[in-house]
Formats: structure tokens, C-alpha cells, sequence
């Protein structure tokens, strides 16, 4: 096992033989950041979105006590998908702490504040939101935070099909889950992205089971292009370990993992496997499907961002998603996800191999047009798999 050196203190090095195998090795660095400042070129961009992030996930948290309390609080936009004033609240915040330092930088995210204004809930953001901005003495106003909030609707900046900077906010990925109660997951997710490149990334899962015996719960999650992936409790302050994605080798033997919405007999490696869900042993053509509930562990509700957490941290090989007509794949459903499992040694694609273009929407960089769909894995199954896929997709 090799040690970064980054001039601060470590902690004893932990190795567990069943959510790290052999290749996701770990050790852990105590540190602001989990690598030396220097290597790491926008290492004032990424120490700016931990601080909007973990400060999101504390607006989650303290709005999940209290939201089945109050009814109100929980809506449904015109897809019939939920909102709550978290999500409202995570953008705003993230908005406004970003602005503060990165004021040039646009910002591409989910909600805009028109929905908000309909809805009468301005003022419950706004309140949950001062309660977490680092804004100093001057209170935040209304207009404050809704403007915070339009900064990354729809309508906030043209790109111009000119290469930029920009980023990419996931403000509640998993709402559904968010809504469940404690043990669904959901996500805050922020990226960076430089001239279609993402050069950096952070995610904060809330309710994420901890890998420590003390009981506590919550992961952050941080990428930087060149340094890795790294993981530390939401409840500790510098506790830093590194991730790799698994070391399997054998699509048979990977564990797998797809959007509740799309059933394992929709995707073209149903023709070849059997899914098998339940801890047993795997016989014949049986894959292991990784379930909604498994054991202590559950995944997200619907959605992608957790998907992406568990490839990158070793605790899946494969997730696969399949691209609809009926539903658009956005940006900010991906984004963070790709640079942490590209950081983690993993790989991103299309079905037909492509890395993800996030420049083909040119105007506002809200949706991403991947040929067939997403394929995110541990990279040493990659090729085999868009083969499969490949001989498989013309007879779906």
C-alpha cells in the first residue's frame, strides 16, 4: 500500500475484506484537503463547493425532522415529480456561498424560483437558508434568495456553443428517497466544469451507512482531476480515505445496480443473464442485482447520483441506464457522479463507448444525449460490456 504525502498527520490505516476488496485498498489522511494544495489546480473551487455542500446537507437534514410535521412543505411539479423546500433551500445556499467567492462562474442547476413564488414557500426557504448561508451580519432578504435560486434556472445564462466555465448542481438528487424516511439515500452534487472537461466534484449523501463501528452516518465525497477520490464522514471534521472502484474482473461474478424505474428484463444484458437479488449463491447465467434493501445498506430511490457513490467506492461494479424517449437524461443527474468514478479508476460511457459530451446541449448545458445510454463501471469490465450491449441492443 503506497501513502500520499501531504505533510500532515495520518490516522492507522483500515482495510475490510468485504466493502474494499484487494484493488479498493484505503488509507486515510487527516487534512482540510486530502492532498497537497499545489497539485491540485482548483483547489480553491473544490474547498468553496465542500463548504456549499456539507452546508447543504445540514439544510436537509434539519428540513427532513421537520417535514412530515408540516404538509406543506412537500409539493409536486408539473412531471409529477417531488419538491420540497430543501430543494429550493440547497440551491439557494449553494448559490449564494459560490457567488460570494466565484461570482463570474454561471451556474447550471434543477430549479428555478417561479414554482417557488406559486406556491407561497418563499418564506420558509428563506428562513432555512439564513440559518446555514456564512453571509456575515447582513440579513438575506426575499430577493436575495430568489435570486440565488434563478441564478441556475433555465433561463439564467446562455452558453453561445463557446467553451466554458460553469457549475453543475444536483441540489436534491433522490427526492422521492428524500421523502421516504431515514433510510432511503438521497444527494447534494456539485461539479466544476472547465471547457467540457468536469475537473472537479463533490457529493454529500445525509444518510449514507457509515463504514466505522461508532454508529455515525452521512458521507462527503470529493474528486479532483489528478488526485482521486476521497470519502469522509459528514460528521467528522478532516478524516479523509481514499476510494477505488472493486477490482472484479468477470461480468458474471460484478454486482449491479440500475434506475428503479427501468427493470433489469428492459436492458439488453437481460437476453444474456438472469437477475438474482436476493444473497445467495449465483448459478447458470445469474448476475447479482443489488436491491432497493440490502441487508443494513440501501440504495437511492430513483435516481442516479447514488449509483455513482456505491461504483466509486467499491460497493458496486456496473450501474447501467437506459435512455428514453419519454424522459430527458439532465446534466445534473451525472455530472459529479463521472469525474468521482473516473477518479476512483472506474469509467463512463455511452452504449457505444463515447465519453459524455456535455457541450451537445450548446445553449444552456442542461441536457446530455448519450447514444443508447449510460454505462458506469469499474473500467475492467467496460469493454466487455458495450460488446455485450452491442450484440444485444438490436434485438430490444
Amino acid at each position: 500500500m503506497h501513502i500520499l504525502d501531504t505533510g500532515a498527520r495520518f490516522s492507522a490505516v483500515r482495510f475490510s475484506p468485504v466493502l474494499n476488496p484487494p484493488r479498493s485498498r484505503y488509507f486515510i489522511v487527516r487534512a482540510n484537503l486530502p492532498f497537497p494544495k499545489h497539485q491540485a489546480k482548483y483547489h480553491r473551487e473544490l474547498e468553496a463547493a465542500i463548504d456549499a455542500v456539507d452546508r447543504a446537507c445540514r439544510l436537509c437534514v434539519d428540513v427532513k425532522r421537520s417535514l412530515f410535521s408540516s404538509k406543506d412543505k412537500i409539493l409536486e411539479k408539473n412531471d409529477q415529480t417531488p419538491v420540497t423546500i430543501a430543494d429550493f433551500g440547497v440551491q439557494a445556499l449553494v448559490s449564494l456561498e459560490l457567488s460570494k467567492l466565484f461570482p463570474s462562474i454561471p451556474l447550471v442547476a434543477e430549479e428555478d424560483s417561479l414554482f417557488l413564488r406559486e406556491n407561497n414557500l418563499v418564506s420558509s426557504v428563506v428562513s432555512e437558508v439564513i440559518a446555514k448561508a456564512s453571509v456575515g451580519d447582513d440579513r438575506l432578504s426575499d430577493a436575495d434568495v430568489l435570486e440565488a435560486i434563478d441564478r441556475g434556472g433555465k433561463d439564467a445564462y446562455t452558453f453561445c456553443n463557446k467553451p466554458a466555465t460553469y457549475w453543475v448542481l444536483d441540489p436534491i438528487d433522490g427526492t422521492r428517497g428524500f421523502l421516504k424516511g431515514d433510510d432511503a439515500l438521497y444527494v447534494v452534487g456539485l461539479a466544476l466544469v472547465v471547457d467540457n472537461e468536469i475537473v472537479l466534484g463533490v457529493m454529500g449523501c445525509p444518510n449514507w451507512p457509515g463504514d466505522s463501528s461508532d454508529g455515525t452516518t452521512g458521507t462527503l465525497m470529493l474528486s479532483h482531476i489528478g488526485c482521486g477520490t476521497w470519502t469522509k464522514s459528514l460528521q467528522v471534521t478532516c478524516d479523509w480515505t481514499r476510494r477505488f472502484v472493486d477490482a472484479c474482473g468477470l461480468v458474471n461474478k460484478a454486482r449491479f445496480c440500475i434506475q428503479d424505474s427501468q427493470p433489469w428484463e428492459s436492458l439488453p444484458l437481460s437476453g444474456l443473464f438472469d437477475k438474482k437479488i436476493d444473497s445467495g449463491d449465483l448459478h447458470g447465467n445469474e448476475i447479482r442485482l443489488l436491491p432497493t434493501c440490502c441487508g443494513s445498506f440501501f440504495l437511492v430511490s430513483l435516481y442516479s447520483l447514488c449509483k455513482y457513490l456505491m461504483i466509486a467506492s467499491g460497493r458496486a461494479s456496473v450501474f447501467l441506464l437506459r435512455a428514453s424517449t419519454e424522459r430527458t437524461i439532465k446534466c445534473w443527474d451525472h455530472a459529479v457522479g463521472i469525474i468521482c468514478v473516473h477518479e476512483a479508476g472506474g469509467k463512463v460511457t455511452d452504449w457505444e463507448g463515447v465519453d459524455i459530451n456535455l457541450e451537445e446541449d450548446q445553449s444552456e448545458r442542461r441536457i446530455i444525449f448519450p447514444a443508447g445510454g449510460v454505462v458506469v463501471s469499474n473500467g475492467s469490465l467496460h469493454h466487455q460490456l458495450l460488446e455485450m450491449i452491442s450484440s444485444a441492443s438490436p434485438t430490444l
